[in-house]
């Protein structure tokens, strides 16, 4: 029998997610392709929506509380446990280093991987001494690189929470993934940056579907739908961020793209007060995946002493 024959109304696959907006849509885009793929009925997946650490609290940034593990440790329990058989997540808010029985199975195909800006037409069009909300260490040392006149504070909540704090006058802008607006159905919403300006975060726009390792039915299950040129890409990132070490207060940006047979790994490290940015990139073959390694490495070795501290490689 196919694992797929398995899932019925009366015993449906159990999708974890956060219970967010924007989780929830993305976990529905995993179950619909799921669904085409192995023609289940749409009875025989469920979503098993959870309240993640990072969504309770509010108050403060991930980066002084626990980092990205904040976004995944209830969804980890869960699969531990039984309670839902598959985990969807923002592949940018998952860990970079897993522990060994969670296995991300397959990643859906990318989406826009900029970042938009919302409240002005362009970085340069902010007013000056503009205030602008983001809890991100990346985008606010990109920021204060291109415009030391801003005034940056952290700001927290979903899509919908921060758009409405510069509806309000709380932030003259923000800055939020392109990605997620277009889920939620906001395609119109912000000014898209081009990545020369702003590299995105490693991962950003990538959803990945995750199980236990021990599950390696459920692995091939999920492996079916797996868009293999994100997962390749991504990857690099990741494999990036693993060499480079640091963590959540580490300003990084990295991005990779196909390129004809060959990977292009762009990234760039910085300090906090955008005073410094080292910048780098590799074309290499997907089988090459020391490549990464190679370009942290030369980054770490162009930096200063101030810079190379934020990480730990």
């Amino acid at each position: 029998m196919t694992l797929s024959a398995l899932f019925s109304p009366e015993r449906p696959l159990r999708i974890g997610t956060r219970r967010s907006p924007l989780a929830l849509a993305q976990a529905q885009m995993a179950a619909a392709a799921l669904a085409e793929y192995h023609r289940l009925p749409a009875e025989a997946i469920t979503l098993v929506p959870m309240l993640a650490s990072g969504d309770r609290i509010t108050d403060r940034p991930l980066a002084d509380i626990g980092g990205k593990a904040l976004w995944t440790k209830e969804l980890d329990r869960a699969l531990l446990d039984g309670e839902i058989d598959i985990a969807v997540h923002s592949m940018k808010d998952v860990e970079t280093l897993r522990p060994a029985h969670y296995h991300v199975a397959a990643m859906l195909a990318r989406a826009d991987v900029r970042d938009r800006l919302i409240g002005a037409p362009s970085i340069a069009g902010l007013p000056p001494g503009a205030h602008v909300g983001t809890s991100s260490p990346r985008r606010a040392a990109i920021l204060r690189a291109l415009r030391p006149d801003l005034r940056i504070s952290p700001i927290r909540g979903n899509v919908a929470t921060r758009i409405a704090q510069v509806t309000s006058g709380a932030f003259d802008a923000t800055l939020l993934a392109a990605a997620g607006l277009d889920r939620l159905g906001q395609d119109d919403v912000g000014a898209a940056i081009a990545t020369e300006a702003m590299l995105p975060a490693a991962s950003q726009g990538a959803i990945g579907i995750e199980c236990l390792a021990s599950r390696a039915d459920l692995g091939a299950f999920v492996a079916a739908i797996n868009h293999q040129e994100t997962y390749a890409c991504v990857s690099a990132e990741r494999a990036f961020l693993a060499a480079l070490g640091g963590g959540c207060h580490s300003p990084v940006a990295a991005l990779a793209r196909h390129d004809g047979d060959q990977i292009w790994l762009r990234a760039e490290i910085l300090r906090e007060d955008g005073s410094e940015r080292q910048a780098g990139e590799v074309r290499f073959k997907p089988a090459d995946m020391a490549a990464p390694a190679r370009l942290a490495a030369k980054l770490l070795g162009k930096a200063s002493a101030a810079l190379r501290a934020l990480f730990d490689a």
